[in-house]
Order: C-alpha cells, then structure tokens, then sequence
C-alpha cells in the first residue's frame, strides 16, 4: 500500500476522545484481526487515560488523520534508557496493508532520532500469539518477564481465566 497520502502528524489535546475511540475499536470491536473480543471484556481505554499519557513530556502521540476518522496511532514514551511503546492502534478497515508496520517503523525512529534511546519496550496479552508473531517479524523477542493481567490499569476484564501480560524488546 502506498502511505505518500497519509501524514503522520503529533496528535492534538482535542483528539483524545477520537484516539481512545480508536483503541477502543481497535482492540474490544468487533472486526479486525487485532481484536481481542474473545479473551477480555469491557474499554481498552479512555479519555482521560490518553489525555494523561499526553501530558508526560518525555511522550509523543502520532496520529494519521483521515477526514472521516482517524487512521492509525501510536504512542512512545522515554523510560530510563528505552522507549514505551503502547495504544498502538490500525483502524480495523485499514488492517493487513501495512500501515501497520509502517507506524511502527515512525514510532521506532522516532525513539532513535528525538528521544537518542536503542532500545523499545512494549507488553503485549501473552495469549495473542499472532499479536507477538507480528512484532517478532518487526525484530522484537520475548524478554521472559510475564505478569498477571493488569486489572489494576482498567484495560478491561478478562473473559478467560490465567490472562497475562508479557514483556517485548527490541535493540535499534
């Protein structure tokens, strides 16, 4: 697919409620092959958890717009000596084309350029194998630190007993 008509741009405070929206959709809607639907219930996320991520100035939200909705973000934020990665989100209209990998790629040199880090962190739900498939094929292993499934964070409630969550790493 071709991204030269898409811009990947810093999001705007007033679009917290758009991205949580797609987050939302993106993981507990009902289609797209990132959906997790099967295995936890309730909000991903919310307004007021974006607009709190968005107030960390060691953080950057990216965003593509489309006019009808938002496309894709991504949030990276300076931990120590790497780089969080999360709300990683494609609109499930726009999944398997790409535009995947090519966010993570932006948020990846984003990491490296601005924020001088090497290395990438992220948590996915260790029972997503093809979620961890997906970021193994991009470079990022397992660490083998895996915890119980944060309720704690009110990312929604599990479906299925013996959720948990499970670091990944990447070296750039």
């Amino acid at each position: 697919m071709d991204f030269s008509h898409f811009c990947l741009e810093k999001a705007s405070r007033d679009q917290a409620q758009a991205i949580a929206d797609l987050v939302n959709l993106t993981y507990r809607g009902e289609t797209g092959w990132t959906r997790e639907t099967h295995i936890i219930q309730g909000d991903r996320t919310n307004q007021q958890e974006v607009e709190t991520a968005m107030s960390n100035p060691g953080a950057r939200f990216f965003v593509i717009n489309q006019p009808e909705n938002l496309a894709s973000c991504i949030y990276v934020a300076k931990e120590h000596d790497s780089a969080y990665i999360g709300f990683f989100s494609v609109h499930p209209n726009l999944q398997g084309k790409g535009l995947g990998k090519y966010m993570l790629e932006q948020a990846e040199t984003f990491a490296l350029r601005t924020l001088g880090v090497h290395k990438l962190v992220m948590f996915v739900v260790s029972q997503r194998p093809e979620l961890i498939a997906f970021y193994q094929r991009r470079g990022y292993s397992r660490t083998g630190k895996i915890e119980t499934y944060p309720l704690h964070l009110g990312i929604g409630v599990p479906k299925v007993p013996g959720l948990t969550i499970e670091y990944l790493e990447k070296i750039i």
